[in-house]
């Protein structure tokens, strides 16, 4: 019985220096997740003028031919970016992504496509190499809190691809695989269709006091789109990476907060089994201790 009971306190203390670790981890997650939030919200008004210029320009542009733009009669090969986190501890949400990814890389085969991975992340990245997938280009160590350099380079790359001749190994289209976080409890896994394009008017009414604005162009439409699509481009990814990074964090700390509830009830859990075999023990010494002194008080009486 001691050694049941040394056991259930050395679990005991176990649990309480995990919770204490994930009750640290919750916090930090919910110290860092409205930063990202605010990062997010902070880039959504550049966001919002930046795709209302682009559709101007597609108006003003709608006999213009442009490479980003143009859609392949018949494509090949597509590429699919995944954003994934560098780390683990955050619930269901690496699992999450990589279930949206395999469906849509199996929509895209369905359709006759080649597919082309692009990883974010280094649990996406420990993911495909574990089932031996092929990735064309792979980045890692940004997820909790990237910048606009990376989605720079992460830009670049992709518009490269598209660029490139598909007997050159380019790619038609280009698919990006996304958390977007709708609120603390819940992210959403989503697939928005990169390159080419689509831009269209919002279709929201306007108002009486609402105002289309008027662009001009210099030197001229053709010129500004090709200087804007990249940064078009560019914003999308930024955008995808803000989303993921606030929707890691949140997944991050509602599973640590899970974690330390858990961790919580198991220590009460462990310190009713430990009480009581606490008692069987006393017990079992205080009836050992009754049944001596019988069993001397019987000797000397006999004596």
């Amino acid at each position: 019985m001691a050694s049941s009971l040394r056991e259930l306190r050395q679990r005991r203390k176990s649990v309480s220096a995990t919770k204490k670790i994930t009750k640290a981890m919750e916090l930090i997650a919910a110290s860092k997740v409205i930063r990202a939030q605010q990062a997010a919200s902070k880039a959504l008004p550049y966001t919002r003028e930046l795709n209302r210029a682009v559709s101007a320009l597609a108006t003003h542009s709608a006999n213009l031919e442009h490479p980003l733009t143009t859609r392949v009669e018949r494509p090949r090969r597509a590429a699919l970016l995944v954003l994934t986190s560098d780390r683990g501890m955050n619930g269901a949400f690496n699992s999450n992504v990589h279930k949206t990814g395999a469906r849509m890389r199996a929509r895209l085969e369905e359709q006759g496509m080649e597919v082309k991975r692009y990883v974010v992340g280094r649990k996406g990245i420990g993911y495909m190499k574990f089932r031996e997938l092929s990735m064309a280009q792979t980045w890692e160590g940004f997820s909790d809190a990237p910048t606009f350099a990376n989605a720079h380079e992460i830009a670049d790359v992709l518009i490269k691809d598209f660029l490139t001749p598909y007997e050159e190994g380019g790619v038609d289209e280009i698919h990006a695989v996304y958390t977007r976080m709708e609120s603390m409890l819940t992210q959403t896994p989503r697939v928005r269709r990169l390159l080419p394009l689509e831009v269209v008017e919002g279709v929201t009414e306007l108002g009486e006091q609402d105002h289309i604005p008027q662009y001009d162009f210099e030197p001229d439409a053709a010129t500004v789109l090709d200087a804007v699509m990249p940064v078009y481009v560019r914003s999308r990814v930024w955008f995808y990476l803000l989303q993921s990074s606030a929707s890691i964090l949140a997944s991050q700390q509602r599973a640590m907060k899970s974690a330390t509830d858990n961790a919580n009830q198991l220590i009460e859990s462990l310190t009713r089994e430990a009480n009581q075999a606490r008692q069987a023990e006393i017990t079992q010494e205080i009836t050992e201790i009754v049944g001596g002194a019988s069993a001397l008080a019987e000797s000397s009486a006999q004596d």
